[in-house]
């Protein structure tokens, strides 16, 4: 599977992106991330990305000519037509475990990262891209979802969930889980682990967890 991930800082999630499962999933082959960086692609003698918004309004939006050249470019290095096209909003479809599971399927997934007050509304539609959100709050870039995008689909990828990992493909929502000690002493108080986890009845463990999912 292969991420193309567009973005003016890519360097703010390669670090995570590298490191751990992704990190050996990435070594193995199994998945890959491409960047691919408007600002190579800006024009004029200053290079700008940015421009102010018309009709007024706070803070500064991103021109479409050099997204979306960064987009073709990413598009170009895909095996597939029927590349995933993800663009980043607020107002988009709400991101969940049903959809990263039907991204996995997918050979390419293209990531268009936003930045300052957002990206103009062109480039979603000449793309056509479909709208995500990774929930009801505003963040300073695109990155972020991206990389809870990749790191969710990257999971149902065959291969990178090891066998000890295996087990949390199908977990959705965690319930509580405890380890060792039993009996945990904090500043006086003793905090123990529900009774029922240490009694080796599985049906009643899973009940358990079952009622703790609701």
């Amino acid at each position: 599977m292969h991420f193309h991930v567009v973005s003016l800082f890519p360097e703010s999630i390669e670090p995570y992106l590298k490191s751990s499962i992704l990190g050996r999933a990435r070594e193995k082959k199994l998945i890959k991330i491409s960047y691919y960086d408007p600002k190579k692609y800006a024009v004029g003698k200053h290079k700008r990305v940015d421009q102010r918004p018309y009709g007024g309004g706070p803070g500064m939006v991103l021109e479409p000519t050099a997204v979306l050249k960064a987009a073709q470019k990413a598009l170009r290095h895909t095996v597939s037509t029927q590349t995933a096209r993800i663009f980043f909003s607020t107002d988009g479809d709400q991101f969940d475990e049903e959809m990263a599971k039907k991204l996995s399927k997918k050979r390419d997934i293209l990531l268009v990262s936003g930045r300052y007050e957002g990206i103009d509304e062109r480039v979603p539609k000449i793309l056509k891209a479909k709208k995500v959100s990774i929930g009801p709050y505003v963040l300073t870039g695109g990155e972020l979802p991206a990389a809870t995008i990749i790191d969710a689909v990257a999971r149902f990828v065959p291969g990178v969930l090891g066998k000890a990992e295996s087990l949390e493909r199908s977990r959705v929502s965690s319930p509580e889980v405890y380890t060792r000690p039993e009996v945990l002493v904090w500043k006086g108080r003793r905090h123990r682990v529900p009774k029922v986890l240490l009694t080796g009845n599985h049906a009643s463990i899973e009940a358990w967890k079952t009622q703790k999912r609701r």
